[in-house]
């Protein structure tokens, strides 16, 4: 399934298992049908039709899970450190998160900050329901997570046309163009689910992520005076977007 992909169910059925799968990330498959009071063979029946759909899929640990294909994986090698850029799995939460908050450990991206409270709350990475998209992209070195962009979409019709992303690097794998990386493949999936605008905010003192930004394209479209406080100093906010062609 593509996160573009509008949900529909023929069945209410079929549409509580989603729900229900969406809404955990990764379910066991009895615990599932258990929670959702079904008989085994009704139960059987719908995952069946989900996973013949592309919606979910079933794996050999018996866990359920949504189905978001993936052919945007790609691997390069920067003076000798072989990095891949690939869509994020339910797997990588834990070590999305750790990467997060040591990339941010200096406070100086707010958005980012509440990004892996907010993931390591809920106990789940993407989502695609009737309220909202949010879809990561993580960077591997050695199977381990070292960068992310991450895109939110509420499904408002009003602002439908636009996403929020955010991204970062863990500081020891700076200077080998992975922030680069993810953010061509975040404007890449936001370009082919039909996104107009991609916006982020960013405190004033991080001045290394808004000329990131600047030197590829965005705009400072507002600045949001002491809109935080950190370490008991105010911060201006800088709302920063790009327009998508």
């Amino acid at each position: 399934m593509q996160f573009s992909d509008e949900l529909e169910f023929s069945h209410r059925d079929r549409k509580d298992i989603y729900e229900y799968i969406e809404g955990y990330g990764t379910v066991d498959y009895d615990d599932a049908r258990r929670a959702l009071n079904m008989s085994p063979e009704a139960f059987g029946h719908h995952v069946a039709v989900l996973r013949r759909d592309g919606i979910v899929t079933r794996t050999e640990d018996d866990e359920l899970r949504v189905a978001f294909e993936d052919s945007t994986e790609e691997t390069y090698v920067d003076d000798g450190l072989e990095v891949t850029i690939r869509q994020a799995r339910e797997d990588d939460l834990t070590g999305l998160v750790g990467a997060i908050r040591e990339a941010l450990a200096d406070k100086t991206y707010i958005e980012g900050e509440t990004l892996a409270d907010i993931v390591e709350s809920e106990n789940v990475l993407l989502r695609h329901n009737d309220l909202q998209k949010r879809v990561f992209f993580v960077a591997t070195v050695h199977g381990d997570v070292v960068g992310w962009v991450h895109i939110n979409a509420p499904e408002l019709e009003k602002l439908e046309h636009t996403a929020e992303l955010t991204l970062g690097v863990i500081n020891e794998y700076r200077g080998h163009g992975i922030g680069t990386k993810l953010l061509d493949h975040g404007v890449d999936w936001a370009l082919d689910n039909d996104f107009e605008k991609l916006y982020n905010s960013i405190p004033s003192t991080n001045e290394d992520a808004i000329e990131f930004l600047s030197n590829r394209g965005w705009e400072t479209e507002a600045v949001r005076k002491k809109h935080y406080k950190i370490d008991d100093e105010y911060v201006d906010e800088v709302m920063m977007a790009k327009m998508l062609s």
